[in-house]
């Protein structure tokens, strides 16, 4: 296929610096003055050269293949306020990171059109969004870590990754954390760590490194998306102990890459087993790197996305080639109203 040239913002961070790996040039818009979405290139990633950044006074003057949407803002507000009618014609995607938040079973995702692919990030958000007439597809996370970095496990307590977890309250998991800290020696690395006596931050290069010296992963979230932190960490070798909620009840098999459970006491007490038996943590750590290794390379990742943007690029009328689409992976399908 021929190199793409996407015009998308910078939302979330982690999961922009993964997506920029793609053989594409995807360009970001920036401001002068601080707006979610147009941050520009950030010193907090080592991008590669694919991606690009424009004055979003110049953007009417720049040509693209195609639109990816990346928040329910970019769709309803920005679109309409940075990009030419032109541009609003070209084929777009719409990747959606989050599950549904105001009913998980019964919100209408905004985007209800059949010429917008949207793209979601794990299945158990797309079983949750109602899309209506947009067709839908899941592209797994895909991450990486550097070369010659193997889990340590030195350290007897567990690593917690959640940014702002102050503020985020019960659906990130703040009351198990607090409550899980009485009994467990637990670090967590995060924005707004200082609020609630966390470790610190660690810039995300730094992390597998960081992440691999602790004994275990302890994830309190509730409901969200499967956090690109856990998938980093289990690359590394750790062992996950977290909440059978949401898509991590796909990812991590007790016993064997872990332990997930509804009860907040019996990961209290799984997190205690991995502190008393290294050996334990090792063998949990082992099968929770051959998942990451199957499910969440960077290799499958590329290809997902290149394959889906092929098509959609592809036809001038995605109403005409979703069909096609379908043939393409199995996971397809579209929801009609």
């Amino acid at each position: 296929m021929k190199r793409l040239r996407i015009f998308t913002w910078h939302i979330h961070g982690s999961y922009l610096y993964y997506l920029s790996q793609i053989p594409h040039d995807i360009y970001i818009p920036k401001k002068n003055v601080s707006e979610d979405g147009y941050a520009g290139i950030t010193p907090s990633y080592p991008w590669p050269s694919n991606l690009k950044e424009i004055p979003v006074e110049d953007l009417r003057n720049w040509k693209f293949d195609c639109i990816l949407y990346q928040s329910h803002r970019n769709y309803l507000v920005d679109q309409n306020e940075i990009l030419t009618s032109e541009q609003r014609e070209l084929p777009k995607v719409y990747l959606e990171h989050d599950p549904p938040r105001e009913s998980p079973t019964d919100t209408v995702h905004p985007v209800n059109d059949p010429n917008i692919l949207v793209v979601h990030v794990t299945d158990f958000n797309r079983l949750m969004w109602d899309c209506r007439r947009s067709p839908t597809t899941v592209i797994d996370h895909g991450v990486m870590i550097p070369d010659g970095i193997q889990y340590q496990g030195n350290f007897t307590k567990g690593l917690v990754v959640v940014n702002n977890i102050h503020k985020r309250g019960r659906r990130l998991g703040l009351d198990i954390f607090t409550a899980a800290r009485k009994e467990l020696e637990l670090d967590l690395v995060g924005m707004g760590w200082d609020k609630v006596d966390g470790y610190g931050e660690v810039p995300h290069a730094q992390l597998p490194l960081f992440s691999s010296q602790y004994r275990y992963f302890f994830n309190p979230i509730r409901y969200t998306s499967m956090g690109l932190a856990i998938c980093e960490a289990m690359m590394v070798g750790l062992p996950i102990i977290g909440l059978a909620t949401t898509e991590l009840s796909t990812v991590i098999e007790n016993e064997v890459s872990g332990f997930i459970s509804t009860r907040p006491n019996e990961l209290i007490e799984a997190s205690k087993e991995l502190i008393a038996d290294k050996r334990l943590a090792l063998k949990w750590g082992e099968g929770a790197k051959r998942i990451a290794l199957e499910r969440f390379s960077m290799g499958r990742f590329i290809d997902d996305w290149n394959r889906t943007l092929g098509q959609v690029v592809g036809t001038n009328s995605y109403r005409k080639s979703h069909r096609d689409f379908d043939k393409l992976e199995e996971k397809t399908w579209t929801l009609q109203s």
